[in-house]
């Protein structure tokens, strides 16, 4: 009993294409720097531009409450009743909790 096997291309017998194609196997599977790490890499590199943009949009921010806290005597006032509970000596300060009741 003979068979016969279908002939294999001609193309597959070319050493450039079988290069080719080997090199392109070896860059985008094998390599230091794969596909998939150049892609870990991008998205790595998109959530730091993100964090940045946030940073500095906090760090504006900042130095606008820190440079209206330096020349506005009423913004230290509200600044102090509000983060620290602070009172003048006549004044009786009431802190109001908010209660969620969830049904």
């Amino acid at each position: 009993m003979l068979l016969k096997f279908k002939k294999i291309p001609a193309i597959f017998y070319n050493k450039y294409i079988l290069s080719i194609a080997f090199f392109v196997v070896w860059m985008l599977f094998f390599d230091q720097r794969d596909v998939f790490y150049v892609w870990q890499q991008k998205n790595q590199l998109k959530e730091l531009l993100q964090k940045k943009a946030y940073y500095e949009n906090e760090i504006k921010k900042a130095q606008s409450d820190l440079n209206n806290l330096q020349n506005n005597p009423a913004a230290v006032e509200k600044f102090a009743r509000e983060k620290y509970l602070m009172k003048k000596p006549n004044e009786d300060v009431f802190v109001v909790e908010s209660v969620v009741i969830h049904n």
